[in-house]
């Protein structure tokens, strides 16, 4: 399984957040292999047991190892795994009353326009920016058929829905340049509809968009 960990890095691995939902997510994911491992551990060593020293446990009734080995085990190891889940998931959800910047994102075949409604409604297409350290309310949504609009080092994904909007908050910790991508097979074109996130200090952000903007040009909108 260590051998395994360095693919686990990269512009699109989780495990590598840049920002606090992104951390929790990985910390649930480490939490969840952590869990999942001890289950595994426990299970192994019933069987060897019973490999190892035969008639072990031959005292407890067939009833008696469906309720040992199929309830009480797993529980022990997945309901504090699933109450740390429900935990998590709910530090994710944006707290009542708070009303960050918002950015539209809208998915089409196969590219992302990105929409800054309060910067004068520019637009830049497949590079989204944001200013570090401040929540954004991403407002993502289909001009033609379900994408999904996924940053991995910064949250989970959320569907691009034709006709809906969907909310998802984000958060970046450092500037720099990070990667994002739909993660819904949407058509042909869908290995290629990827977008690139540049992660401003927060007294450049303004300028910055601005001058993305100016450079699209009015033919590439």
């Amino acid at each position: 399984m260590l051998a395994t960990l360095p693919a686990c890095t990269g512009p699109l691995s989780t495990l590598e957040p840049s920002g606090p939902a992104g951390a929790s997510i990985a910390t649930l994911w480490w939490v969840m292999l952590t869990g999942s491992s001890i289950l595994f551990v426990l299970v192994m060593t019933l069987f060897l047991l019973v490999i190892q020293r035969p008639g072990w446990g031959a005292g407890v009734s067939p009833g008696g190892w469906l309720v040992l080995g199929g309830l009480v085990l797993p529980a022990v190891v997945l309901l504090p795994l699933i109450a740390y889940a429900l935990i998590a998931g709910e530090s994710l959800l944006p707290l009542p009353g708070q009303a960050p910047p918002r950015i539209e994102a809208v998915g089409q075949q196969w590219t992302w326009t990105f929409r800054y409604p309060d910067h004068g409604a520019v637009e830049t297409r497949n590079v989204l920016h944001i200013p570090a350290g401040t929540p954004i309310d991403i407002l993502v949504s289909s001009q033609d058929v379900i994408h999904a609009f996924w940053i991995p080092r910064f949250a989970g994904k959320i569907d691009a829905v034709p006709g809906h909007v969907n909310r998802l908050r984000i958060q970046a910790d450092q500037p720099g340049r990070y990667a994002g991508q739909c993660n819904e097979f949407c058509g042909l074109g869908h290995a290629g509809m990827r977008f690139d996130v540049i992660v401003h200090r927060p007294e450049d952000f303004s300028v910055a968009l601005a001058r993305a903007a100016a450079s699209e040009g009015p033919e590439k909108k």
